[in-house]
Formats: structure tokens, sequence, C-alpha cells
């Protein structure tokens, strides 16, 4: 049996607020068309189908439409749920869909309930396991009383393990999707988890683990012939049986470095047989460009990016006047823009007090101004401007 592990496609989303449909409906085509090329029988969305639990008609739109190409192709396909589209949205396109080869497993209750998947030896079991949050399975398992996601999800593996077992005996072959930081060893050790946000307009990382609570250890998913995880955007390999595919495309630039596609993965008879990565098209490629104003704005200079997302890193002393204007009509899809300028002012640490001892007001402002402007004070134009109005406010002030 040949699969096609993805996951977090994330219909809906943008990319610092704009539209992202049409370039994910490219690399959705492209993934049906793997299927034609490579001959997959299977395609796992391991979570994150969706980016809202409410998603809007034209997100459905898109996976009708991305589902019945990868079924036209010849590929059953089997979706789980994660934390961004919920179980219960996804769970109701469930009943109706199984009856055309497309598998929607979302139902905690029903986690060790596989979908069979037949080759030249037998069946592959698949099985899938939502976005599991302690407290959903408390809800759904009277004998589960655990508090943490590795908790959950041994107790979820020990119900797959035992079904497997007894459907196909010690050599069942079977393999699992599940939505989870997956990282380090028992107990929380190992690399830290990170994911990218866009809350501030900028790409930042920030610790997702929650003091170590959702980090699910490896050695929790022992068993099956191949695991297929979702939830981190980024690609990349615990074990040769455990793997995540990251994104289809990049939601932030945050994951400029991360490389986009999918696993295709090998099940003999034996068990897992190889796993080879998929690239997949990028539609439009995200890139940071530093530099002044000036130089990125140079004829010739960053040409090849006139068409890729771009985050712009000023590094001009004093930030340019209506910088992202002048910025995107050279990059039309420039949508971040930061100032860190190359030199930085020292400024002496003396008191509120020491700073204002003794000073006019034109003296106050114009060190105000410096202090702001990273040691640029009143331009020629301003300082005519200040005196003016300085002026003003004493004739007014004089006449009371």
């Amino acid at each position: 049996m040949r699969a096609l592990h993805t996951s977090d496609w994330h219909i809906g989303r943008t990319f610092h607020g704009h539209s992202t449909d049409d370039h994910l409906a490219q690399v959705l085509a492209a993934i049906a068309q793997a299927v034609r090329d490579h001959h997959v029988d299977v395609v796992i969305v391991a979570g994150d189908v969706f980016d809202s639990s409410t998603p809007k008609a034209e997100a459905f739109t898109m996976l009708n439409t991305a589902v019945r190409t990868i079924r036209s192709a010849g590929a059953q396909v089997v979706l789980t749920s994660g934390n961004h589209d919920g179980p219960a949205r996804l769970g109701h396109l469930a009943e109706f869909a199984a009856f055309g080869g497309v598998h929607v497993l979302a139902d905690l209750r029903r986690l060790a309930v596989p979908v069979a998947v037949p080759d030249a030896h037998g069946e592959v079991l698949v099985y899938g396991i939502p976005y599991v949050h302690p407290e959903f399975l408390r809800g759904a398992f009277e004998d589960f009383d655990g508090r943490t996601h590795e908790a959950a999800l041994s107790f979820a593996m020990d119900l797959i393990r035992d079904d497997a077992r007894t459907r196909g005996g010690e050599g069942a072959r079977y393999v699992v999707a599940s939505h989870c930081f997956a990282s380090g060893e028992a107990g929380g050790g190992g690399r830290e988890v990170h994911e990218t946000t866009e809350s501030t307009g900028r790409s930042e990382e920030r610790d997702i683990t929650r003091g170590g609570l959702d980090i699910v250890p490896p050695g929790v998913f022992q068993g099956p012939a191949y695991t297929a995880l979702g939830h981190i955007h980024s690609r990349a390999t615990l074990r040769e049986d455990l793997r995540y595919s990251g994104a289809p495309l990049r939601f932030s630039f945050g994951e400029l470095s991360s490389a986009k596609g999918a696993w295709l993965v090998d099940i003999g008879a034996a068990g897992l047989e190889g796993v080879e990565w998929l690239e997949l098209p990028t539609p439009r490629r995200a890139v940071r460009l530093t530099g002044t104003l000036d130089h990125l704005l140079s004829p010739g200079v960053h040409e090849e990016d006139r068409d890729a997302w771009v985050d712009i890193v000023l590094t001009d002393d004093l930030r340019p006047r209506d910088a992202m204007r002048r910025a995107q009509e050279k990059f039309p899809h420039a949508v971040t823009l930061a100032h860190r300028p190359s030199t930085v002012a020292a400024h002496a640490r003396e008191t509120y007090a020491d700073r204002t001892r003794g000073k006019s007001d034109a003296e106050l402002i114009e060190a105000f101004l410096g202090f702001t402007r990273n040691g640029h004070g009143a331009s020629p134009e301003e300082q005519e401007l200040l005196a003016d109005s300085l002026q003003a406010l004493d004739a007014k002030e004089a006449t009371r």
C-alpha cells in the first residue's frame, strides 16, 4: 500500500491578511496529480483541514473540489480533525463521506475503528486520532482520568493497538494519523516546540507547549508501521516511522526555511518499506529583504522578488516617510515592514530632571526628537515650523 501523508491544509487561512485560497487550490490539485503519478492508494490528512471551526462556504467548496479530484485520481481519503477545525464541525461530514471513499475520523469514541485499505498482502488498517485534549477524552471514556496529552495519547494508542491485534493478530499492519506535539523524551524533555503567530503583524515564535503538558514523547507511538503527524507546520522526522509532513503552504515568514511537500509512504508485507519526500509547488515564494529603503528600491536590486510575499526590514537610521507605500510600488506583495536601524544612538542614563533642567522649549523638543528618532533631531524645515509654533505660543501667553 502506498500512502501520501499531508496535514495542516488550513483552508481559509490568510497570509498576513491576504487570501491564500488560489495558492492552496493549486497545491491541492498537485496532490491529486501526485496520486496519479505515484499510484497512491490513500491520502492521509493529519488534522487542521480547515483553519477555523466555523469555516465559510468557500472553504467547504475548496475541500469538496480537492477530495473529489483526489478520489477521481484513484485514492481513498482519510481526514482527521485538528485543534483549528475541531471534531464537531468536521465530524458532520463523516456519515455521508464514507460512502464515496472519503473517511472523516473525528469522533473520539470511534478512534479505535479503522479504515481498511486493501493491498496485495491483505489489508492495512488506518486509524485517525483527532486533536486529543485530555478533558475531551475524559468525557468520551469513563475509565480515562489523565490530565496530560501524553496520558491521553497513550490511552488512545493502547485502544488502537488492542483493536489492531484483534483484527489482524500480532502481525497486523496499521497506520496512525495523529494531530499533536510529539517531541523529546518521556516527561517533556527534548527540544522546545514553537509555532508562529501573526497577531502583531509580524511572525514571531512563541512557546505553545504549556509547560510541557502538551508534549507527547515519541515512545507513545510504538506499534504502527507508520505514524503520520500533524500540527507542526514544518516537516520533521522523529523516527523513520514517525514524521510530520508540515503544512503545504507557508502561512507566515516564520516558515521561510521549511520545505513544503508531503511524504510518500510504502507499506509492504512486513511493514514499513520506505518513505520518500514529495516536493509540492510553491505558488508564491516568501522572502525577507533587509537594507535601507533606497537600496531596496534601487533598479536591479531584488528584481527576482517582485512577485514574492515580502517581509521588509529597514536598516535606515531614521525610518523613511511612507516606507510601506513606496516599497509596495516595487514589491506589490510586501505585507510586513519593520524598522531596525543598523546603528543605534546611545542615550545618556540621566534622570528626567537632569535631562530637562535649564533647557529651553526648543532644546527640549530637539532632545526628544533625537531620543525617539535614533539620534536624528529636527530637519531644517521642521525647525522652522517649531520656531513659528513656539513664537505663537509665547505671544499667546504674553497676552494673558
